[in-house]
């Protein structure tokens, strides 16, 4: 799972900062096959020759701007309606010029999230699509190279506008290429899919600083970044400016460099063995500050030598240096970063290869931390080991360097993966994650709207449609009714819905119980297409049953939802519903008998509770089959009616350094 994600992460195709065609350069969200938003101005910035005259046609339109000093320029496109294809030409007077072709105009949807939203087809195994379903000459696919920063970038690092056809349909977002498909298929309107997300992330990443810093529990992390105040790029540009003089005067020194224990003859056999990952703590090591030598050997078979190899050794506190057979493949800096190394093929050997570390620790925790439950296994399990150079870490010079895991550091994927896409307007939403936060389900509730309106006010779209997909049943069925980080969870999704053009999808009756990733992505885009054929072109709303209200009687519980000109009915052929629970004022849930009453109504009782109070409905990680659908077959949300306090109520975010 997390193997893809690194991949995404790291490598790329065609790793450019802008398209560029002599010194005419765009940002790299607009190239050839792109659509533009329609019926809204278009800002487009460039940069060129400095002082001099520029050129923009597109259609009918044409736009003269000036470049500055530095050669950067802006124009405004005028509302276009949707249509083409057509041609952009940005044209220096007398010089360069640049032409992206097969542009279309029409709506444009940003898919984000997490790996729910990341799965592709491929990644899926997806069997059901026909090969003639990919084709589909409205719909265009944008890859954003998912990136991250302290501050917010002018640019995303790169990104790939492609036509549909078999190849990139398969290596899209699932329910972004599905979702874009059913959109386009009633309408005569081109669609365009921007996906930028990444698996594993909890939802402080996609936030900016401005939304968190009104969450006090984020004040540790907004407080360093607003005083470091500085990008990435700043901070390797100083940096480097001054390694030379730091690595000889403090840190390529002591035991093992001069010795060249790194290289393919030394003799290690006499050093001390231990188990990875492990602070060096784990071993005898607590109080030691400064190098500690790792080294394994690791074997390859055939189809492995015909590559260069991955080396994966994911997140070192604080520094390392990394050797293959002798030859470096590799350095970092920052405990919170992920190591992903690559060792040429032509050093490899099919038996004996080694692999060598040097880990330095400048203070606090040291050590290979985090295990490799992804990619390959030479991570995980026994190495040797040798201590280096001790130091004091009170007097040791520690570099600023940009430090955090893109999966739980609050911001970093916002800066530099949405906020540099806020230039662009974009139509709507949909939103599928969640996974990574259910330990403080409670909290969602308040972060997922906080930044729903500071995306909106960044786009300066104050009611664009944000669609969320609710998460899928995971995990196995419940005997009895129990508590649930994975309810607790759903529940705070659905109180964004209340805000305007915010809806919400469920996919509790489609998940799998020993899959987080569950399979049937094509529904789920479906039900979110019901909702933006609702809210992007006015289309009467569908979705599953949602509950309204509840009216106590002695015996049994009614309950009322809103159908949404639906009515209630039952997948089960003699009107069975499963995954109510009943409790009467002492709070303890048991399984409820419950019936159809007419179009939108519940009975809800139980022999044992004669005076019942609450009823919860799939209220559970996974509430097992359900039946409860309206004539659509769109399944009725999970809810409850008690105000009890939830297992998660009172977590929060902290931070930890050593974080995933």
């Amino acid at each position: 799972m997390i193997k893809t994600h690194l991949k995404l992460l790291w490598v790329t195709l065609m790793l450019i900062p802008m398209l560029v065609c002599g010194q005419v350069e765009l940002p790299p969200v607009f190239s050839s096959n792109m659509i533009l938003p329609r019926n809204v101005d278009i800002p487009i910035t460039g940069k060129a020759k400095p002082k001099t005259n520029i050129t923009v046609t597109i259609g009918e339109q044409s736009h003269k701007v000036k470049s500055n000093s530095k050669g950067k320029w802006e124009i405004l496109l005028d509302p276009m309606p949707h249509g083409g294809p057509f041609i952009l030409e940005i044209k220096e007077e007398q010089g360069d010029k640049l032409v992206l072709d097969n542009v279309l105009v029409g709506d444009l949807w940003l898919c984000a999230g997490q790996s729910n939203m990341q799965y592709t087809p491929n990644m899926l195994n997806y069997k059901e699509t026909p090969d003639d379903d990919y084709i589909a000459p409205n719909l265009r696919l944008c890859s954003v190279w998912v990136d991250q920063d302290y501050l917010p970038r002018e640019n995303v690092s790169n990104a790939v506008w492609q036509e549909v056809n078999k190849e990139t349909a398969r290596n899209f977002s699932a329910v972004g290429y599905f979702f874009g498909k059913d959109l386009i298929r009633d309408k005569n309107i081109p669609v365009g899919l921007i996906s930028s997300n990444l698996g594993a992330t909890a939802i402080e990443t996609w936030m900016g600083m401005d939304v968190l810093k009104t969450f006090p529990q984020f004040d540790e992390v907004t407080e360093k970044i607003s005083k470091i105040n500085k990008s990435y790029e700043t901070l390797e540009n100083e940096f480097n400016k001054t390694r030379k003089k730091w690595d000889s005067k403090y840190y390529l020194k002591g035991p093992g460099l001069d010795e060249k224990w790194y290289e393919q003859g030394y003799d290690y056999s006499d050093w001390e063995e231990c188990t990875l990952p492990a602070f060096f703590s784990e071993f005898g090591y607590a109080s030691h500050d400064g190098s500690m030598w790792f080294k394994r050997t690791f074997d390859l078979d055939t189809d492995q030598l015909k590559n260069d190899f991955n080396i994966v050794l994911n997140q070192i506190d604080d520094y390392d240096r990394v050797w293959v057979n002798g030859v470096q493949i590799g350095e970092s800096f920052g405990k919170s970063n992920f190591r992903n190394y690559t060792a040429p093929k032509e050093i490899l050997l099919e038996e004996g290869n080694i692999l060598t570390v040097r880990v330095f620790d400048a203070g606090g925790k040291g050590g290979i931390y985090t295990n490799a439950f992804w990619g390959n296994p030479i991570l995980n399990g026994t190495w040797k080991y040798k201590k280096g150079i001790s130091i004091d870490s009170g007097k040791f010079p520690k570099p600023e360097v940009g430090n955090g895991s893109p999966f739980s550091h609050p911001m970093l994927l916002y800066n530099a993966s949405i906020a540099p896409l806020h230039k662009l307007p974009i139509t709507g939403v949909i939103w599928y994650q969640g996974e990574a936060n259910e330990a403080r389900a409670g909290e969602y509730a308040d972060l997922l709207p906080a930044m729903i309106k500071d995306w909106r006010e960044k786009w300066n779209q104050p009611e664009m449609p944000f669609l969320v997909v609710q998460l899928a049943n995971y995990k196995q069925e419940d005997k009895t009714p129990a508590n649930s980080n994975w309810a607790e969870l759903r529940e705070s999704q659905m109180k964004a819905s209340i805000l305007k053009n915010v809806d919400i999808v469920t996919a509790i009756d489609i998940g799998d119980a020993n899959d987080i990733h569950p399979y049937n992505k094509k529904e789920v885009a479906k039900r979110l297409a019901l909702l933006a054929k609702h809210y992007n072109y006015g289309e009467e709303l569908k979705k599953g049953p949602v509950y309204k209200s509840h009216r106590l009687t002695k015996s049994s519980i009614l309950i009322q939802f809103d159908t949404y000109g639906s009515k209630l009915t039952s997948k089960d052929k003699f009107g069975y519903l499963r995954g109510f629970a009943i409790a009467g004022e002492n709070g303890e849930f048991k399984w409820a008998k419950a019936e159809l009453v007419d179009n939108n109504t519940i009975k809800v009782c139980h022999q044992n509770v004669n005076d019942p109070k609450y009823v919860r409905y799939a209220w559970s990680d996974n509430p097992g089959p359900l039946d409860l659908i309206n004539t659509e077959g769109l399944p009725a949300f999970p809810f409850r009616t008690d105000n009890f306090e939830l297992g998660t109520s009172k977590k929060t975010y902290q931070y930890d350094p050593h974080a995933f």
